[in-house]
């Protein structure tokens, strides 16, 4: 074998073994059901409709985007979403929310007419992630009821929640779930208020 071969063979080899020792990892905002997760025992008096989530465009790609101590962004390549972060954080947000409404999003589904119809939009201003320290989330959020007759009430309220987090990516992805979790408590003890006392505003 002459030298170019081998050292062609051993940059081959070299270029493998690179490449397998680099694992990507996914996650997810979603939070696995458990015994503890908190269920409605009854159905909320009204359907319930999830609509788009608007996500800052720094941070709705596929890798993690994580803020370091000298206000700079880092893109972790390695470390990504199962899906795009708007999905990813809709997607939890009404997992969470149908367990406390103890009904169904019928977002795109035909709507009862007959029942009123509780509509969600949120925007969620700020999206940080620091590894070991904590997870944030600034989100404004509005209901909107339909009720019968085409009768419309509004209500904009906002939620910031910052969840500390423990040591590496998995403390961090747990943080921003209990972030979820909880900012789907704070919309769902308004709107259940709102839509039996409308004079009641945000919780």
């Amino acid at each position: 074998m002459t030298l170019r071969l081998k050292l062609m063979v051993l940059a081959a080899a070299l270029g493998i073994t690179a490449c397998s020792s680099t694992v990507t990892r996914y996650y997810t905002l979603i939070a696995p059901m458990d015994t503890n997760s908190v269920t409605s025992t009854s159905a909320a008096p009204f359907q319930f409709e999830m609509l788009p989530v608007l996500m800052p465009v720094q941070v709705d790609q596929p890798p993690l985007v994580v803020r370091q101590g000298d206000g700079s962004l880092a893109i972790l390549d390695t470390e990504r979403w199962g899906s795009p972060l708007g999905d990813e954080f809709h997607d939890a947000l009404t997992a969470q929310l149908e367990r406390r409404f103890g009904t169904r999003d019928i977002a795109g589904l035909p709507k009862d007419s007959s029942q009123p119809l509780l509509s969600l939009r949120t925007d969620v201003r700020r999206f940080e992630s620091v590894p070991g320290q904590y997870a944030l989330i600034d989100v404004v959020w509005s209901l909107s009821l339909r009720k019968s007759g085409n009768q419309r009430l509004n209500l904009t309220c906002s939620s910031i929640i910052r969840e500390q987090a423990a040591v590496g990516m998995e403390g961090l992805i747990l943080a921003h779930q209990q972030a979820v979790a909880k900012l789907a408590q704070n919309i769902a003890g308004t709107a259940q208020n709102w839509v039996q006392t409308p004079s009641s505003g945000c919780h």
